[in-house]
């Protein structure tokens, strides 16, 4: 280590001064005949100047030890989460930073996501009235649809991916053939707003939900409308099909979640424990029952209220779960079993709205996106968040994981659709 002369100088000084005020005379008289200082040099900018800098070498010594520590544990995390997927199941991929497309050309905030159950391709809708078309495996623009005079509101594929259906502020809701990209039917009946829209796993019917509070079931042969629903006091924000088909749920600004059976088209349940309006819902998929019920069995459930017989033991029985999740305005994510209207538990970790719920290909973790910028992937077993993605630049609006491929969109207010990479 090379010194100026001038550190040298404060350097011997300093040393002067600790053998001095330590009593080490006679080293303290050669020391200064060697360095050639006076004895009467001492200066009291000099006192404690020594052990002051001998500790903070030791701090830094221990922040760097930490670091490189920190920096160690993040390159291995990075080899191991690189493409090669070492020691990881395509059950666990998720998505990890950096995004590997940014998809700009929508001149509003983006309302909705969807991957093609089929084929390489993206749908978006946004409030600037049109529907795009990409390709997430090249991230290259495809087709823009045109139609609505309004704000699209939300897109849904049937279960094949032949039919596309979109709803708008516009107050229609639009039926599209993904081969020819021509808009087949547009269905007129709502009074307001519409919010929502969601295909039967048949394919036979559409339910659109809408801010003239009601919901209603369409037949998507001939445009004709069904039944209207009414239950909800305040704008019906979502409406999502069950994986069987045999029920529906519906999610208001009254901060309520309703529970339909399709059958009879009547409400079978009320669940209520939100505090702000619940924004979106989807149901479990079965192979994310196990691993909800193990969470469950490390729970402290309590028996429940409108159910006095109801315990935990008959819960980690009871393989007839059906099982619904909500994202809400305050803040929190609830699971929720819909036979007994019980909050099964909550999750809570985000710093604004929850806006979008997907669960993981495999079952085992949820994602979900937020106003607060961000994604985050919860660990449902241990009920807590395993990672987080600062997604967007402005609210996260929407988010959908593809089935089979290792990828997830991301749309938000900035106008943006993210596609990232699960590894």
């Amino acid at each position: 280590m090379v010194l100026s002369i001038r550190q040298k100088e404060e350097l011997n000084l300093s040393i002067a001064e600790y053998l001095n005020s330590n009593g080490f005379f006679n080293t303290l008289a050669e020391f200064c005949k060697e360095a050639q200082i006076n004895d009467g040099e001492s200066n009291k900018k000099f006192n404690g100047l020594l052990e002051k800098k001998w500790s903070s070498v030791v701090r830094l010594q221990k922040k760097v030890m930490d670091l490189e520590l920190k920096l160690n544990e993040a390159e291995k995390e990075y080899i191991i989460g690189a493409p090669t997927r070492d020691k990881r199941s395509p059950l666990e991929w998720i998505p990890r930073p950096p995004e590997k497309y940014v998809l700009s050309g929508h001149r509003a905030p983006v309302t909705k996501v969807l991957f093609h159950p089929l084929y390489s391709y993206i749908v978006s809708s946004s409030e600037d009235a049109t529907i795009k078309i990409w390709d997430f495996e090249s991230g290259e623009f495809e087709k823009s649809l045109k139609g609505h005079t309004d704000s699209v509101q939300d897109i849904a594929f049937d279960s094949l991916g032949k039919l596309l259906a979109s709803c708008s502020a516009d107050m229609s809701i639009k039926i599209w053939d993904f081969q020819s990209f021509e808009c087949v039917r547009t269905l007129q009946g709502h009074d307001h707003n519409v919010s929502s829209i969601t295909f039967t796993p048949n394919g036979d019917y559409l339910l659109s939900a809408s801010r003239d509070k009601t919901v209603k079931i369409w037949e998507v042969n001939t445009g004709y409308c069904l039944t209207t629903l009414y239950g909800h006091r305040e704008w019906v924000r979502c409406v999502k099909v069950s994986t069987d088909g045999s029920h529906f749920a519906t999610c208001s600004n009254d901060q309520t979640i309703r529970i339909w059976t399709f059958g009879s088209k009547e409400c079978k349940a009320e669940l209520k424990d939100h505090d702000h309006v619940v924004e979106c819902i989807i149901w479990a998929p079965l192979n994310s029952y196990k691993y909800i019920q193990e969470a469950i069995s490390n729970s402290n459930l309590e028996p429940i209220k409108n159910s006095h017989d109801t315990t935990k033991n008959q819960y980690l029985q009871n393989t007839t779960l059906n099982i619904l999740i909500s994202g809400s305005r305050d803040k929190s994510i609830k699971i929720w079993d819909t036979h007994s209207a019980y909050c099964l538990f909550t999750l809570h970790g985000h710093d604004n709205w929850i806006r979008g719920l997907v669960v993981h290909p495999g079952g085992k973790y949820l994602l979900s996106a937020s106003d607060d910028k961000t994604v985050r992937i919860w660990d449902i077993v241990n009920k807590r968040c395993l990672k987080m993605l600062v997604a967007h630049s402005h609210f996260c609006t929407s988010i959908d994981f593809h089935k089979t491929a290792p990828f997830v969109v991301t749309g938000s207010v900035d106008q943006t659709i993210k596609i990232w990479e699960c590894r």
